[in-house]
């Protein structure tokens, strides 16, 4: 898995996402929450994943927009590190709650406790007894 975000890896069907909102699970680490859902998918991409911030907390589409594109960094960012093994394919949907704006750094620290409780959530994160793991 490479560090892109590509048109294929995003997540647009509207049937997969009503079906992701009923049928999904979700994990939250403040101030996201990540609803998922496995399923299989025609292109055999691994993972396809939407952003989401609501129109009720953040008014101005200047906000809502500078905060989607944070977010989609983040998760480019980190994609390869938490899901570069996994055999498994997932709809990601990630939604942010809070009503404060934020910076890269916090969304990156937050992606990366939300994949870590989603790997664990899973039973796919590998034991901490492993000498070959690091933790990041």
């Amino acid at each position: 898995m490479t560090f892109n975000y590509s048109k294929k890896d995003k997540l647009k069907s509207k049937k997969l996402i009503e079906q992701l909102f009923t049928e999904g699970k979700a994990v939250t680490a403040y101030p996201l929450r990540l609803v998922y859902l496995k399923t299989e998918f025609e292109d055999g991409s691994p993972l396809k994943t939407g952003v989401s911030v609501s129109k009720r907390l953040h008014k101005t589409a200047v906000s809502r927009n500078r905060i989607k594109r944070l977010l989609r960094e983040a998760y480019r960012l980190n994609k390869p590190l938490y899901f570069n093994t996994s055999s498994n394919s997932y709809a990601f949907m990630i939604l942010y709650l809070s009503k404060d704006g934020t910076t890269f750094d916090k969304l990156d620290r937050s992606i990366k406790l939300l994949f870590k409780k989603f790997l664990a959530k899973n039973e796919l994160l590998v034991k901490p007894s492993d000498p070959n793991t690091s933790d990041t």
